[in-house]
């Protein structure tokens, strides 16, 4: 069986190689309390992807073939949705893959592997360099769950890379179709506001996330995601931009109730966030305005800023990147509508 999966992980390889990269996302940019220009996160749809894809659904992790394949693209799947049990050594905080790639990364609008394996190889201006699919998860294990990345070709980015093949049969390579990354966001009627951003969070949020947003695992039902705090996603993941943040917000938040949130609100509550301790960045210089200028000089990193009397950033109080501390806290269960 082991040898079998080895093949099976090589075979979802192969697959990932074969996919072409033909066109790169353009920057865009978004509001926060000084920019004024719409955002999107999702990149344009290439010439002809809407009828391809337009009414595309994935296939079932489940009905993958009862082989070597199979079993990969199925390890794959549980990596995706219970990332820390099945690969401990990589994961360093309270996050699992799917609580930003909802449905096991099948939902369109909420970063759909199928869409971005598409689109791999590519150049990434994050890293400077033409990345591979595998390259791509590695950072979403360095930053996100603020871990570890699987060394290439390892067992567990295999079997996600295979994962993502397989839900992606179908897709012309190159083409960005609907649905990949969050759905774009028009710009706020109002400078995002912290205080605001607060009471939504309080309203809407609290409920699942904690009040100190450190996340909650409810007995019987789920564990929800710790939002800032030393067990939450660093400052080098995407969620820590406003501008993403509030455009996954806007899209698929309250958990239930997606699309039930203003566009004011998403950005509100998206730069409270955002404006919160959470670990550093794991490519910290030594200083946060040095870190700020060569990794976050953007209006929507509130990375080496002074919010609420308070360096963001700074080493001293600053949890480490790559940390395992802090626990979930346990609570009563969600009220309705919590995000």
């Amino acid at each position: 069986m082991t040898r079998q999966l080895v093949a099976g992980l090589a075979a979802g390889a192969l697959i990932g190689a074969a996919a072409m990269y033909v066109g790169t996302r353009p920057a865009t940019k978004s509001p926060t309390t000084t920019a004024t220009t719409p955002s999107t996160s999702q990149a344009a749809p290439g010439p002809g992807s809407a009828a391809v894809a337009a009414s595309f659904a994935p296939p079932l992790a489940a009905k993958a073939p009862a082989d070597a394949f199979g079993d990969a693209v199925r390890l794959g799947e549980r990596l995706i949705t219970d990332t820390a049990t099945v690969a401990p050594a990589y994961v360093g905080n309270g996050l699992v893959c799917s609580n930003c790639h909802l449905d096991a990364g099948r939902q369109a609008g909420a970063a759909p592997l199928w869409a971005a394996f598409v689109n791999f190889p590519a150049f990434r201006k994050k890293n400077g360099e033409i990345n591979s699919f595998q390259k791509r998860v590695q950072d979403c294990f360095l930053y996100s769950l603020n871990g570890k990345p699987p060394p290439l070709g390892s067992r567990e980015l295999l079997a996600i890379e295979s994962y993502a093949a397989y839900m992606a049969r179908g897709l012309p390579s190159g083409m960005s179709p609907p649905g990949r990354g969050f759905p774009a966001i028009a710009a706020p009627s109002i400078p995002a506001d912290d205080r605001r951003g607060a009471a939504v969070f309080s309203e809407k949020c609290a409920s699942c996330h904690g009040p100190d947003g450190a996340g909650m695992t409810i007995p019987g039902d789920r564990s929800y995601p710790p939002l800032w705090g030393a067990r939450s996603f660093n400052w080098g993941a995407g969620m820590a931009t406003i501008d993403k943040a509030a455009a996954f917000i806007h899209a698929n938040m309250p958990l239930g109730q997606a699309g039930s949130l203003s566009v004011q609100q998403a950005w509100d509550v998206a730069t409270f966030i955002d404006g919160r301790v959470r670990p550093q960045d794991p490519r910290f210089t030594g200083s946060a305005q040095a870190t700020r200028q060569q990794h976050h000089d953007s209006p929507f990193s509130r990375y080496g800023t002074i919010v609420d009397g308070e360096l963001l950033g700074n080493a001293a109080t600053t949890p480490a990147a790559g940390g395992q501390t802090g626990k979930l806290r346990h609570g009563p269960p969600p009220r309705a509508g919590g995000a």
